[in-house]
Parts: structure tokens; C-alpha cells; sequence
């Protein structure tokens, strides 16, 4: 039969969902190593993460963490800058560092058939970086100038607002590094933190078609890596006091809007309700903040709603970049979405696209075995097991309209209490 390419395929959700879960194994220094084993696929990805010790640090000291990652690249005790690109280049890997609040860490990925050549250089950059001078200073003047950049832009300063906000200024993840805070860097500075500091708490992710024999190879050679085992890190406490803060900016041609409160986290038994909720109100294209603001009265190209953590702290944030003379009416559109969210109830047909959108985008992200590996430490980090999103799509099925207005009334009573606005 002709199959007719004027009709869309119709829309299935699967009956049956099961997530892989992988491997879990104790190396020699402490660590543990999760594995996804990928027959059939020749490409290795290896993450090699810790705890960040940032907030051990001053307040001016907050970006050696991210320079001393991105220095690691940028010589050896025994290479150089170049030779250690023309090595990636050769064997068309890639190593990168990785970095956030709470987190921090080297990524390798490469070929089944180069991972064994490059994996030493790899493991090199654990302790033998040398931090040469002539391109610390090119890093600095690099980071300076993104500062003084992201300082002339109302989205870049109304996040910074937004977090001090949150944290205060005087918490490492409410301060803003200054300009003056990067030329005080030196090499010493990163030195101490790469050999007393980094590698701390440290665990590793793999994903890749490796042997029994192969596993065990890499064990041995990860388990003599430096592992500084720490106590959990001071969790930080969020200020959530009302706070309105407006900061004009007459050269502008726009304004940038944040406003957020506290939110619960993925581990809450309101959180698969919550999450949907926000996908109503911002969390898609045709979310009701992206047909209000942008669609019908044209005050933005975006708008949006999210959940997010920083440092096991949740909060949700509501963000767009508007039209100037048109901040105070999109407040209050923002507050009239939440409100008819609340306590409207919600059409079939909406009930319905937001349904199939959800299935849609989850699935989509396991569409390969890489997803898979970022899935997993998605809900590690949150204390959760891969029966999340297993739970997550159960729910996605039979979801009623009810229960949406029912937990937005229970966590979106009142007004959010911060509101910036910078532009």
C-alpha cells in the first residue's frame, strides 16, 4: 500500500517504558564509576566529575575554579598548548572541562579506536598541568573582557541581579566577579586550588562499547587518579525575601525581566504535578505566557518558565527580554496567566497538546546512549534513580487538569517575590 505523505503519522505513546541503568563499580581511590555499556556503537564518552570547593574560597576568588579547569589544557609538564591540540586534532577527540556551581570536572570523547591512544594524555591532565604564564594572561584579558561585555547586557546584569537575589551578595553563588577580582589571579592561586582542591568527592561517568577486559584496564588506570575526599559542602540559604528591584538603562533598546520564587525539588511527591504546570504556563512554544506576550500582544520573541536548582537549592524563574514601556503590563499579564492557570479549568484540547508534547520531549531524550548517560546523572545528583523517568511518563499518561490547578494553588497562591527588571 502507498503510504500517503499528506497525513502525519499518528502519535503512539508507548505502553511499556524501561530505562536502562548502569553499571556501578568502586574504584581503588574511593571513587565510583557508572558505566552504559553501547554494543554496536565505537564511541566513548568518559566524564570524570567532582564537588567543587568554591565555596571554600573568597568571594573575589570565585572564577579560579572555572580559569584553573580551562588552564588544564593549556600545558603539561612534558607538552605544550600545541602539542596537546595537534594530539586531539590526530586522534579526532575532544577533552573539555566541565564546570558549574556545585560541579567540576574534565569530559573526554573519542572513537572506540583512539580512545586507548589518547586516554594517556587524558589522564595527564590530572596532575601534571603547568599553568604556563604567557597563556594565563591571555585567559585573563579574555575573561576581562567577557565581564566588561556581559556587563552592558541588561539579560547578563538582570541575572546577576536575580541570584543575589536569591543568595545575597556576600554568597559565593550571589556574588558577581568583578574585573578586578581576574587580574588578582595568578598561577599560584591556580596551582593551589588544581593540587589541594580539585578532584574533590570524585565520581566517573562512562558511556561506550568496552570489554569485560577493557572495564577492568580502565579501573585500574582511573582508580590511581586523585580522589579528595571531602564533607558535603555548606548548603547555602536562600534569602526569598520580596524584592523588587528596577535598574534603568536609558541607552538600552530593551528591557530584561526575571522574577522567581522557591520551588520544590525532584524528589517532592508535588514535583511531576509542578513540572507540568510550569510546562503550561512557560515551558513550551505554545505555553500560555508564549501566546499572551508574544503571539498576541507581540511585547517579546520569548518568554519562559522553568524549575531549577542551583546547589540543591529549587526555585522556579520566569524570564524574557521585552519591549521598553511595556514591563509593567507584561508583570501583569504574567500574573494573569498564573492566576487563570490556577483557577481555570484547563481545555481538553490544551490538556491534550501538553500531554503529547511532554511524552514527546522526554523521549527524545534518550534517543541515543550518550542522552542516556546525561539522564542518569540528571536524577544522581538529585539523590533519584532512573525509575524517575519511568514514574515521570506514568504520570505524563494520565495527568488531569484538576490536579495542575490544584498544586498551583497550593505553590502559586501568592505573588512571586522577586521581580527584576534591567533595561
Amino acid at each position: 500500500m502507498a503510504l500517503d505523505r499528506s497525513v502525519a503519522p499518528k502519535f503512539q505513546i508507548p505502553q511499556d517504558f524501561q530505562v536502562g541503568r548502569p553499571d556501578c563499580y568502586e574504584l581503588s581511590n574511593g571513587a565510583k564509576l557508572y558505566f552504559f555499556s553501547t554494543p554496536g556503537i565505537d564511541a566513548v564518552k568518559l566524564e570524570a566529575i567532582g564537588t567543587s570547593a568554591r565555596r571554600t574560597l573568597h568571594l573575589e576568588d570565585q572564577l579560579v575554579p572555572r580559569l584553573c579547569l580551562e588552564m588544564i589544557l593549556e600545558g603539561t609538564n612534558n607538552l605544550t598548548a600545541d602539542q596537546i591540540a595537534e594530539k586531539l586534532d590526530f586522534y579526532a577527540t575532544e577533552i573539555s572541562p566541565v564546570s558549574s556551581f556545585t560541579h567540576e570536572g574534565l569530559r573526554l570523547i573519542s572513537t572506540k579506536k583512539q580512545f586507548w591512544n589518547i586516554l594517556p594524555l587524558y589522564l595527564t591532565l590530572f596532575e601534571e598541568a603547568s599553568f604556563p604564564e604567557r597563556y594565563l594572561d591571555k585567559k585573563k584579558k579574555q575573561k576581562a573582557l567577557a565581564i566588561k561585555i556581559d556587563q552592558e547586557k541588561t539579560a547578563s546584569r538582570a541575572n546577576a541581579r536575580f541570584r543575589e537575589a536569591l543568595f545575597g551578595i556576600e554568597d559565593p553563588f550571589g556574588y558577581e566577579t568583578k574585573v578586578e577580582n581576574i587580574e588578582a589571579i595568578n598561577a599560584e592561586k591556580l596551582k593551589d586550588y588544581y593540587f589541594h582542591h580539585l578532584w574533590s568527592n570524585m565520581e566517573f561517568f562512562v558511556a561506550g562499547n568496552l570489554s569485560e577486559s577493557e572495564l577492568k584496564e580502565l579501573f585500574k588506570l582511573l582508580g590511581c587518579l586523585p580522589n579528595r575526599i571531602r564533607k558535603k559542602t555548606i548548603k547555602p540559604s536562600l534569602i526569598f525575601q520580596s524584592q523588587t528591584i528596577d535598574q534603568g538603562d536609558e541607552n538600552s533598546v530593551q528591557v530584561s525581566l526575571r522574577m522567581g520564587g522557591p520551588s520544590i525539588s525532584m524528589k517532592h511527591p508535588d514535583f511531576l504535578a509542578l513540572s507540568v504546570f510550569n510546562t503550561f504556563l512557560g515551558g513550551y512554544f505554545g505555553s500560555r505566557l508564549i501566546k499572551n506576550i508574544r503571539e498576541d500582544k507581540g511585547h517579546t520573541y520569548g518568554i519562559y518558565s522553568s524549575l531549577q536548582v542551583i546547589g540543591g537549592i529549587d526555585y522556579v524563574l520566569i524570564g524574557a527580554e521585552i519591549q521598553k514601556g511595556f514591563k509593567e503590563e507584561v508583570i501583569q499579564e504574567v500574573d494573569l496567566e498564573i492566576q487563570k492557570l490556577r483557577d481555570t479549568p484547563i481545555p481538553i484540547d490544551e490538556l491534550s497538546s501538553v500531554r503529547n508534547y511532554s511524552i514527546g520531549k522526554m523521549l527524545s531524550q534518550f534517543s541515543n546512549s550518550f542522552d542516556l548517560l546525561d539522564r542518569f546523572k540528571a536524577v544522581h545528583r538529585q539523590g533519584l534513580g532512573m525509575d524517575f523517568y519511568e514514574k515521570k511518563l506514568a504520570y505524563l499518561k494520565i495527568f488531569q487538569g484538576q490536579e495542575i490547578m490544584e498544586v498551583g494553588q497550593k505553590y502559586f497562591s501568592e505573588k512571586l517575590p522577586i521581580q527584576i527588571t534591567v533595561g
